[in-house]
């Protein structure tokens, strides 16, 4: 199966990255226009990331940036199954993902009653469709814009780089969509290990990806171990 040709961001969305093992700043940035409209909407969303910063010396603490959405990719399936384990039995290291939706123009503000959609390939690549459901799922956000999925790490195929789709859509006629990556070393380890070494895994997961070269060093998870075999990690979406 193969995902769309390798994508230029279309827009720019606010996205906030954060591992696990605590809250990182990250930075990039990347072309495409605001999805803020008007010099006051732009203004309060700069005024956000600058109050966010952490100045010399201070405990690191959330910065908003600017990333890239990557698109929903051609196995977006609106199926609308609330859940947050979505594995249905599929095999592979087991994975919590904890995702947080903040109001950037509004000083990061935690977002509820968000519907957060997942979907990603499972660990020979392949995509539940037609009346699969497997890895996919949505979740609404609690009061503190929070919402958790038990998911696996995804295999890889065609080429990219193995990732986790995800949607939000705060508003009926607004949404973000991208991807979440993977460190490659934490690949390189996984995929050693069954039922990934069934097949011949890629030497550079990642680096083979354009879209990842591109704007995968911003979307990539930290994950941290969780039990024995597992894993979790964090992500914070920003919007405008």
């Amino acid at each position: 199966m193969t995902d769309d040709a390798p994508a230029r961001p279309r827009r720019r969305t606010l996205l906030l990255a954060v591992g696990s093992a605590g809250i990182a700043a990250l930075t990039a940035g990347c072309s495409g226009s605001s999805r803020a409209t008007g010099s006051a909407a732009r203004q309060r969303a700069a005024a956000a990331a600058a109050a966010a910063t952490p100045s010399p010396g201070a405990a690191a603490v959330p910065r908003c940036v600017l990333t890239p959405e990557a698109g929903t990719g051609p196995y977006y399936l609106d199926l609308d199954r609330a859940r947050s384990d979505v594995t249905e039995g599929r095999d592979g290291v087991p994975l919590r993902l904890d995702l947080t939706v903040v109001r950037v123009s509004a000083g990061c503000r935690p977002l509820a009653g968000v519907p957060i959609d997942l979907w990603q390939a499972d660990a020979s690549g392949t995509y539940s469709l037609g009346g699969d459901s497997f890895l996919r799922g949505t979740q609404i956000t609690d009061r503190a814009g929070r919402v958790t999925f038990r998911t696996i790490v995804p295999g890889w195929y065609a080429g990219l780089a193995p990732h986790i789709h995800f949607k939000v859509r705060p508003e009926t006629r607004t949404e973000t969509a991208s991807q979440l990556f993977f460190p490659e070393p934490l690949l390189r380890r996984i995929y050693a290990t069954e039922p990934y070494a069934a097949r011949t895994a890629p030497k550079n997961p990642n680096g083979r990806d354009s879209r990842y070269r591109e704007f995968g060093p911003s979307m990539t998870l930290k994950p941290v171990p969780d039990g024995d075999s597992g894993y979790q990690a964090e992500y914070v979406v920003g919007i405008a």
